[in-house]
């Protein structure tokens, strides 16, 4: 019994925080599904027919290795995937470690999500170290706990849109019609806030409203970027109360962000790779991979086999679209 109430209170604690989670201004499309990251917030939006559904924490890329921003497309997943490390983190590591198989030590987890053009090396995976979620310290990966990782994988739709984006504000209004501001800091020295855009927003509202707006406060917001949601039109203490809403503020708006008229998608067949499949990407580790232990000598050594890495049947590949040497 003790067990299942804990349970639920962490979910409700769960629900409850994604709930009062601020929401960035980007339009999602109104039908299907649709992946929002937003690299300074460092979290991941999922959006169902136009609607909010879920959001998860997430690590993105360091600032020399930044996460790709822009539209991409959701691609095939792999549960239990086995990590073929490339050969500058194998130069980086300096182990003699050249592939980590499924388990707790693999950095991608429990399962790979590829996330755009093959080429790009990009995927959504879950981690060996969910202490680094969240925070700014990939390969370019998108890193999620691994429960959260696997959730996702079995809720997202292969051929999905999904938007990279760097917005270091959120602008919001709650269930009690009181105005929001969160402002984040600058992980990749883009230096993209539109404050102005952002003042004629709040103002907009404000004056809509008929509300006050302390000039002062949002400039502390914006000079300390702590991450935290301050409100703007209410006393100190008052709690916010969900279900956030954003306003289009990148337009200087009093409006909210409204989703993006698109036609329902065509059917497409989920893209799963065979269990243990091997992904060569710039995953990282914050957790030391130990390498397998030396064998025994045996009494006549025989010449290495050169590597040749495991790899899934052409017939299982068959109905996949990314060709096999682009997966790896």
């Amino acid at each position: 019994m003790k067990k299942i109430s804990f349970g639920l209170i962490a979910a409700s604690f769960c629900t409850a925080a994604a709930a009062n989670t601020p929401v960035p201004d980007h339009r999602p499309v109104s039908a299907g599904q649709h992946v929002v990251i937003n690299i300074p917030q460092q979290r991941l939006f999922l959006y169902t027919d136009g609607k909010l559904t879920k959001v998860y924490p997430v690590a993105v890329g360091k600032a020399a290795t930044q996460t790709n921003l822009g539209e991409h497309k959701i691609g095939a997943k792999a549960f239990n995937p086995t990590w073929h490390i490339p050969k500058s983190i194998q130069k980086e590591r300096n182990d003699g470690v050249k592939t980590v198989p499924p388990g707790p030590n693999n950095p991608l987890g429990p399962v790979f999500v590829r996330m755009g053009d093959p080429k790009l090396g990009l995927g959504i995976h879950g981690t060996n170290a969910p202490a680094s979620v969240p925070g700014v310290r990939s390969h370019g990966c998108v890193r999620m706990k691994s429960p959260d990782a696997l959730e996702f994988a079995k809720t997202i739709t292969s051929g999905s849109p999904a938007s990279v984006i760097y917005q270091m504000a959120a602008l919001n209004t709650d269930a009690n019609n009181n105005l929001w501001l969160a402002a984040y800091r600058d992980p990749y020295n883009q230096k993209n806030l539109n404050t102005e855009a952002l003042r004629k927003s709040i103002n907009a509202w404000a004056k809509a409203h008929g509300k006050t707006v302390n000039p002062k406060r949002v400039d502390a917001i914006l000079k300390n970027r702590t991450g935290q949601i301050n409100c703007l039109t209410c006393a100190k203490g008052v709690k916010v109360k969900g279900p956030l809403q954003s306003l289009a503020w990148n337009s200087g708006s009093a409006v909210h962000t409204k989703p993006k008229v698109a036609p329902p998608p065509a059917p497409v067949k989920d893209e799963v790779l065979p269990a243990g499949t091997e992904i060569e990407v710039d995953a990282g580790a914050d957790k030391p991979v130990t390498p397998a232990a030396p064998a025994a000598p045996a009494a006549a050594p025989q010449p290495k086999a050169p590597y040749q890495p495991a790899r899934p049947t052409p017939d299982q590949y068959r109905e996949h679209k990314e060709p096999t040497d682009m997966l790896f």
